[in-house]
């Protein structure tokens, strides 16, 4: 029946309107396992290299395989092919696995909701769920341009719907908005890019690119290319929605536009570069400084935040720049015609694509998990949520670990090849190519110096310690059905940091294939890294283990007391006497000063008060690349409001406005303007 795998997925999704209110979360679950099914079973056997990869898969055609790797589909519009090579293979593995601890996540997440939105809400968002998955899974398997474009614009409006899910805010109306137009900023630029292509060859078509590129200039359509999936990737300065669309969403629907959604610009950068056969050096050095600015500025952004959702949104972009170093370390492996320097940076960039859609997604649904307990995300008001959930606490830690490269965890493996990688390549080349990767090498270090210490703020001032603020209702651990998609991401993140092997040997052929490279014998030796890093991480876990049991027993025997934290002699300490997020990073701040800009709200205390009244003192980071585009949205606002005066409600006045359109074709086309 895999035949009608299409008409019944679009079909499916619409049921889900009409499905009795009790029964819609396991149909929409049922359904997006289904999608995942059938979709995974090609692409982990294309991303793995079986031979029993073969055939069409056709619309009309009763004797289609399952395991094709062309779906053919013919209906009124015409004819649809979707492909699965092995670079979609890659990114609709990690798609689908996203998606799916997403929706189970959901369904506890979205209890607090039941007495405030109506079931068309609920049906809604439900859908909404599930054309981002269709969309983003026919973002990766179509290579016509126009209908890739129209996947991409599906992607945008269906995202654009999840944003929208509490719009009785009107910061989320704002936000949802102001998404949607920067969505269709990137889609111009696609646009214009697949309509030079099909200038150029006659075919509006990715297929097309390389006919393109072996006879016009390839820097000046990769650049139009980078700018359209920059935005979607969230590259500064393309960044602005990214800070904003990611708290005001639900935080289930967070972690796949981080895990996933913004990854579908990363693949369109990699899908172009395939294709690109001049000017590597030079498109490699540009997508190397980009990334290494964005990865700086995003980890700086973060570190400032007060809030959690928007402190992990920044380090998107953070992680965005680390994935864009590899990208860029990878492309002038290929200017060079250094195959070590293009595997090694493609696999630690792509590996990176995975690991990132693990520990984000983690890290989003634990906070969401926080937000339904104690109704904020302000860092300065929590504070000991460790000790009323000590299950999402650990989780969350798992993904801090994981996110600042440490080891034993994944995060630690995709950035050490970028590591040994920009330490291959300065002594690859000239002078000038040694001190950019110098450069390169020295932002990913502080990347992670940074990140480090972003999240000792997270993690220290909202798990440890004590309340900041009085909670006045019960609050609990998350329910198991929150915690279970938790749990496998962290297993999976445990997997790939002591047994990476098994997903580098996939990523390395990957890219060997895609850029036409011959194996190397360093792989071998690398091979020899990983496993010597796997033994060391798990004799460290040994360790570990051993330590908590010998202490487990030691205290199995004794009473155990706890008492308030030693205050130095001083018995009258309280919670507001511990650091804040604000005071944690203030030092840091002033260092950053001249990068870094924030708006202090403070009204001074004059010397004739006497008796001062109340005051507050709040310190908002400010980002500049988001002040020029609020200037400019709010003007757009303004337009907008002073034109929706012409709607009167009159149908005089539109008959009007009808008969000056027409006279003003008139007027153009007698003066031979148009």
């Amino acid at each position: 029946m895999e035949q009608f795998f299409i008409p019944a997925a679009v079909l499916g999704s619409f049921l889900i309107l009409v499905v009795p209110g009790k029964y819609r979360y396991y149909y929409t679950l049922t359904l997006i396992l289904f999608i995942s099914i059938v979709t995974s079973v090609p692409a982990a056997l294309q991303f793995i290299g079986s031979p029993y990869i073969a055939g069409n898969v056709s619309g009309n055609s009763l004797s289609a395989s399952l395991f094709s790797t062309n779906w053919i589909f013919k209906g009124y519009l015409g004819e649809l092919r979707f492909t699965i090579d092995k670079l979609s293979s890659f990114f609709i593995l990690v798609t689908n696995f996203t998606v799916i601890t997403g929706i189970l996540y959901s369904r506890g997440y979205l209890k607090a909701y039941a007495g405030v939105k109506n079931p068309a809400q609920f049906a809604l968002h439900n859908f909404s769920y599930t054309w981002l998955h269709l969309s983003m899974l026919a973002v990766l398997t179509l290579r016509d341009g126009l209908s890739f474009l129209i996947a991409w614009e599906l992607m945008a409006v269906s995202s654009f719907m999840l944003i929208l899910f509490e719009a009785e805010k009107r910061s989320t109306l704002k936000t949802a908005v102001n998404y949607l137009v920067q969505m269709h900023i990137g889609f111009v630029f696609l646009l214009i890019a697949f309509l030079l292509t099909e200038a150029g060859t006659g075919q509006m078509s990715f297929d097309a690119l390389p006919a393109y590129f072996a006879n016009h200039n390839n820097i000046v359509l990769f650049l139009i290319f980078f700018a359209g999936f920059a935005v979607k990737a969230g590259f500064i300065p393309f960044h602005t929605w990214l800070p904003e669309a990611h708290p005001a969403a639900p935080s289930h629907v967070s972690g796949v536009m981080s895990g996933v959604m913004i990854k579908m610009g990363i693949y369109g950068i990699v899908r172009v570069l395939i294709s690109v056969q001049s000017d590597l050096f030079l498109i490699g050095w540009i997508i190397l400084v980009v990334s290494a600015f964005s990865g700086l500025f995003g980890v700086m952004l973060a570190i400032a935040q007060h809030d959690l959702k928007k402190l992990l949104a920044y380090h998107s972009i953070e992680n965005i720049g680390i994935i864009g170093i590899g990208l860029g370390l990878g492309t002038i492996g290929l200017g060079l015609q250094n195959p070590l320097l293009t595997l090694l940076g493609f696999s630690g960039a792509l590996l990176h694509v995975l690991n990132h859609s693990l520990f984000k997604s983690l890290l989003f649904f634990s906070t969401g998990s926080v937000y339904k307990a104690f109704h904020t995300l302000n860092i300065d008001q929590l504070g000991g949520v460790i000790h009323k959930m000590p299950k999402t606490a650990a989780l969350f830690l798992i993904g801090a670990v994981a996110i600042c490269g440490l080891p034993p965890l994944n995060g630690f493996i995709s950035e050490v090849l970028i590591y040994i990688g920009l330490f291959k390549g300065l002594s690859a080349g000239s002078a000038y190519l040694s001190i950019t990767l110098l450069l390169a090498l020295v932002s990913l270090t502080l990347i992670g110096g940074l990140a480090i210490f972003c999240f000792s703020k997270a993690f220290g001032i909202v798990f440890l310690g004590s309340p900041r603020t009085e909670i006045k209702h019960p609050v609990s651990e998350a329910e198991f059905g929150m915690l279970f998609p938790q749990y496998l991401i962290a297993g999976l993140i445990v997997v790939i940091g002591l047994l990476p092997m098994i997903f580098l040997n996939p990523l390395i052929n990957l890219i060997s294939t895609e850029f036409h490279l011959e194996p190397l014998p360093i792989m071998g030796s690398l091979s020899g890294v990983f496993t010597k890093i796997s033994l060391i991480s798990i004799i460290l876990i040994i360790m570990i283990s051993v330590l908590m049991f010998v202490r487990h027993f030691l205290l199995k025997s004794r009473t155990v007391e706890y008492g308030p934290t030693w205050g130095c002699g001083s018995m009258n300490t309280s919670a507001r006497q511990q650091y804040t997020g604000t005071s944690y990073a203030d030092n840091f701040l002033e260092i950053a000063q001249p990068v870094l800009r924030s708006k202090v709200e403070y009204r001074p205390i004059h010397d004739d008060e006497i008796f001062p009244s109340h005051r507050s003192f709040s310190i908002h980071p400010f980002d500049i690349f988001r002040s020029i585009l609020n200037k400019l949205t709010d003007f757009t606002m303004l337009v907008l409001k002073k034109l929706a005066r012409l709607q009167t409600g009159n149908i005089r006045h539109y008959i009007l406005y009808a008969f000056i359109f027409i006279l003003l074709i008139f007027a153009l086309l007698y003066l031979k303007i148009i």
